[in-house]
């Protein structure tokens, strides 16, 4: 117990420590040996832990993903509408307030090893179970409600990493609240005449 307690303890400090190296210096200093001095642990314990650096990214992005840290519960069909809407919401702001999780999202998009397709292959599981939970609830078939969810997600994520390098698409200011006040209320949009519709 107390070994597992200070394991535990020790990959939480290595997460924080990759966290605060890629957010304060970039990609170009992370590094085991970086890794492993800053938070003051033997190499060997993060190979064991993690099996490397990339295994290290990799489990940071799992424990800080949206998707993958989903809460489970759902509202009944009446609520559904601003439930959806407060995923998209959270969404935004998860990724608007961890510069460290932007970064390795544009890292995973250049990469295809094998922990970053297993990645990509939970999320996607959560993604199809909230479909088909939602479906259920809703009536809506899911291959409406998968499109929704794509488009909308998938331009959250889009925005948010293209605001560390642009302050304006389509004339909103993605660098700005107002800018993103403006985006959620699209979202409303949408998500209102999706579950107005027949």
């Amino acid at each position: 117990m107390i070994k597992e307690r200070n394991r535990e303890s020790t990959e939480k400090r290595l997460l924080d420590t990759v966290g605060e190296i890629i957010a304060t210096e970039g990609f170009e200093k992370l590094g085991i040996n970086a890794v492993a001095a800053r938070s003051d642990v033997s190499k060997i314990l993060i190979y064991r832990y993690f099996g490397s650096i990339e295994g290290l990214m990799t489990t940071y992005m799992r424990r800080n993903d949206f998707w993958l840290n989903f809460p489970q519960s759902f509202p009944e069909k009446a609520q559904m509408p601003l439930f959806v809407k407060q995923i998209f919401y959270s969404q935004i702001e998860q990724l608007k307030n961890n510069v460290t999780l932007r970064k390795l999202y544009r890292w995973e998009l250049s990469c295809n090893n094998a922990m970053i397709v297993d990645l990509r292959k939970q999320r996607e599981r959560v993604g199809v179970d909230i479909i088909s939970k939602v479906s259920n609830i809703t009536g809506y078939p899911e291959k409406e409600i998968a499109a929704l969810a794509s488009i909308v997600s998938a331009s959250i994520t889009y925005l948010v990493m293209l605001g560390d390098s642009c302050d304006v698409y389509n004339g909103i200011a993605i660098n700005s609240d107002s800018g993103w006040n403006q985006i959620k209320e699209g979202i409303d949009l949408l998500v209102d005449k999706f579950f107005e519709k027949e």
